[in-house]
C-alpha cells in the first residue's frame, strides 16, 4: 500500500538532508524517536513499537526503513520530483495490498503528524 502527503513548502535536497535525521526526528513527529545509534542504523521508537530502523540520504531527500517491521514501512521525504518538483512530497509504503482499517487509520495519524512537523519546521 502506498499513502502520500504533498507539503506545500519549498526547500532543497541539501536542506532536507541536514534537518531531518535520526536525532532530530523528535522535532518532526511524536510517534516516532531516537533512542540508539548503531553506525548505519538506529533504534527508534514508533507507535508500534521498538524497531531498528535504517536512515538514507537519497535522491531528493531521505529515507525512515523499519527493518524488522512485519509491514516493512518506509517513509521518505523528498524535494524535486513527481508528482509535485516544488514541494515536500512525504511517501510512505507498506509490503501489503490489505490491512486492517485501524492500521491504514494509524499510518495516516503517523503521517499527519510528519505533516504537521514538515510545516511547522520549514
Amino acid at each position: 500500500m502506498e499513502f502520500f502527503r504533498i507539503i506545500d513548502k519549498q526547500v532543497t535536497e541539501e536542506i532536507l538532508q541536514t534537518s531531518i535525521n535520526p536525532q532530530s526526528i523528535e522535532d518532526f513527529t511524536e510517534s516516532m524517536f531516537f533512542l540508539e545509534d548503531f553506525n548505519t542504523n538506529f533504534s527508534g521508537g514508533t507507535l508500534w513499537g521498538e524497531f531498528n530502523i535504517s536512515y538514507d540520504k537519497i535522491k531528493g531527500g531521505v529515507r525512515f526503513t523499519l527493518i524488522d517491521c512485519p509491514n516493512a514501512l518506509s517513509l521518505t521525504i523528498t524535494t524535486g520530483f513527481p508528482p509535485e518538483r516544488e514541494k515536500i512530497v512525504l511517501h510512505c509504503t507498506i509490503n501489503r495490498t490489505q490491512k486492517p482499517t485501524e492500521f491504514i487509520e494509524e499510518v495516516n495519524e503517523f503521517l499527519d503528524e510528519w505533516e504537521l512537523g514538515l510545516n511547522n519546521q520549514f
